[in-house]
């Protein structure tokens, strides 16, 4: 293969990954740095931090491939998505169960790095949620909530690296984070809506119907609710609070731009939830690094 074929296929497979869209990955990674600082009082190991930092890009680009591939039938009737890689043919099946494959071995390979028996047995079933959401949109009326659990099994797998136990706190950390992912992605699913509805996928917006806005809300709530009550439990300060508040006034704005249900704002709050997962990280770093907290 000479090198431009090369370089154009490399590309393919980035698009594939979704590398050029970044936001994925945000999303992912807020909440297991929640949970990398909070399981470690704010002391978090640096190769812990590293591993999952880089885990978390290579299970969010396998997830990526694996989605494509399981719904390439579907994208094809859908105006944003029928110029993907796969769906368009420009990448075979073959390339994207081996791309998938390669990177999960990858980060499983991360996983091994840290030599710990209680995160190298959480990360199967880390790796089985990822493969398996994008068949939930068949049968699932929220498969966003798996999305959730799938996008947060980092929580847990955080607070066994540090504490080599898995708490209640994670547990209901990883709970804050399903009410999240419900909300923005909702917000996404909002995007695609009737497209989804010709060609018989489930998701939330269509589950949720006229109450989709409400449902979005309440979920902001909940994942704020869940959040502050588990900063209550940990002592936090005000500065932990900060946080919270800030991550609510960016839901409030939210609010403005979904209750009219048009594509490009709905497009536009799910993309700014990273502004929200990134000041509640502020908040839990800043509460620890400024309170004085003398553990």
């Amino acid at each position: 293969m000479n090198w431009p074929a090369f370089k154009e296929k490399l590309d393919l497979y980035e698009k594939l990954m979704r590398l050029d869209k970044p936001i994925g990955i945000l999303l992912l990674l807020w909440p297991t740095l929640w949970a990398l600082w909070l399981s470690s009082l704010g002391r978090p190991d640096w190769l812990v931090v590293w591993v999952f930092v880089l885990g978390t890009v290579l299970m969010r680009s396998a997830g990526c491939v694996i989605n494509d591939y399981a719904d390439r039938d579907f994208d094809r009737h859908v105006e944003r998505t029928k110029e993907r890689p796969l769906t368009a043919g420009r990448v075979s099946n073959r390339e994207a169960l081996i791309l998938f494959g390669a990177l999960s071995l990858a980060a499983f390979a991360l996983v091994l790095m840290l030599d710990i028996p209680k995160v190298i047995w959480l990360s199967l079933p880390a790796l089985f949620l990822a493969a398996s959401y994008p068949y939930t949109k068949r049968f699932f009326a929220i498969p966003q909530a798996y999305l959730g659990i799938a996008f947060g099994f980092g929580i847990p797998m955080a607070y066994a690296a540090h504490t080599n136990g898995v708490p209640a706190t994670a547990w209901w950390l990883l709970l804050a984070n399903v009410f999240w992912a419900v909300a923005y992605d909702t917000e996404y699913a909002m995007v695609d809506r009737e497209d989804d509805l010709k060609i018989g996928i489930k998701t939330s917006a269509i589950t949720f119907g006229h109450f989709d806005v409400a449902a979005v809300m309440g979920c902001y709530a909940a994942t704020l609710g869940i959040i502050a009550w588990l900063g209550y439990q940990l002592h936090m300060s005000w500065l932990f609070y900060v946080g919270l508040v800030v991550a609510g006034a960016i839901f409030g704005l939210h609010y403005t731009w979904i209750r009219g249900r048009e594509r490009m704002p709905c497009f536009k709050a799910f993309l700014h939830n990273n502004y929200a997962g990134l000041a509640i990280f502020v908040g839990i770093a800043a509460d620890f690094l400024f309170s004085g907290k003398n553990f």
